[in-house]
């Protein structure tokens, strides 16, 4: 099985009297996304913060783009609830709050960490109702590796998540829960506009930069043996400069120019085969 998956899009909507920003926009996303959906994928994610402030028109244009001939999944993100109501942000798109499916391969969670309508705190947060769903995904995986997509951090693993408001608020136990993980467990964020990846115990924890700040995505594919993560880049010199364009020209969104990380946290295998005890 194999995953497309990028983070930390923000479409956003423009003033359009600045001379060539309507224009960097429309080709940027539309070359993006397009690279995007041409990756041989059976599934394809967004790591939230898919538009820069959830208005409608933002949200419709990049759906409009995406279509629907494939299957994708867009996590929610602080950025994506700030002008809906969760309940309305949902209708539009069509995508879930939190959910979770099973494969042969493995178990796949997907959480909804964001606040909602709140513009003054942008970590994230999570309900007592989705930490006891969360909770019996995990207990119910066994061994079978598990996925786990969400827009923020768990604090304190990946880089800048131990930020104010960079990651699930510290208050929410959130490792309580995943150490009652057996076998393998990886957590795939996006947030900090950054590249990392981060080993603890039996976790993996894999944050992924902006499609802004880096022109990239990520694949995942997974086998019997192994799942490996690797990061695929768009070197097109036209699609920087639009992205700096438009970087440039908006809101809500500072450009981090040290986003992109070196190779070992951008790639990494993990092993599904059991550790050969020499005993």
């Amino acid at each position: 099985m194999k995953i497309a998956l990028f983070s930390d899009l923000h479409y956003p909507a423009v003033d359009e009297r600045i001379p060539g920003l309507l224009q960097a926009r429309a080709t940027f996303y539309e070359e993006f996304i397009e690279r995007f959906l041409e990756i041989d994928a059976q599934l394809y994610v967004s790591l939230g913060d898919l538009t820069n402030y959830g208005m409608p028109h933002e949200l419709n244009n990049i759906y409009s783009l995406i279509g629907d001939h494939h299957e994708f999944i867009h996590v929610l993100g602080n950025h994506d609830n700030y002008s809906l109501t969760k309940q309305e942000l949902l209708d539009l798109t069509g995508q879930k709050s939190y959910h979770s499916f099973e494969t042969e391969q493995a178990v796949f969670a997907f959480l909804d960490t964001a606040r909602e309508l709140d513009f003054e705190r942008w970590g994230g947060w999570m309900d007592e109702d989705q930490l006891e769903w969360f909770e019996h995904i995990i207990q119910n995986s066994g061994e079978k590796p598990l996925l786990v997509f969400a827009h923020h951090p768990v604090f304190n693993t990946t880089k800048g998540s131990d930020f104010e408001n960079g990651s699930i608020h510290p208050s929410i136990d959130i490792w309580n829960l995943l150490q009652q993980k057996k076998g393998i467990g990886i957590y795939f964020n996006g947030h900090m506009h950054c590249d990392s990846i981060v080993k603890e115990h039996n976790w993996t924890f894999i944050q992924t930069s902006a499609c802004l700040d880096q022109q990239a995505f990520r694949l995942i594919e997974l086998d019997d043996e192994s799942i490996t993560i690797s990061s695929i880049d768009l070197e097109d010199e036209e699609l920087a400069i639009n992205a700096s364009i438009i970087y440039e020209n908006i809101n809500h969104f500072r450009h981090k120019p040290d986003a992109r990380g070196t190779d070992d946290q951008r790639n990494c295998t993990i092993s599904l085969i059991p550790a050969i005890s020499m005993n």
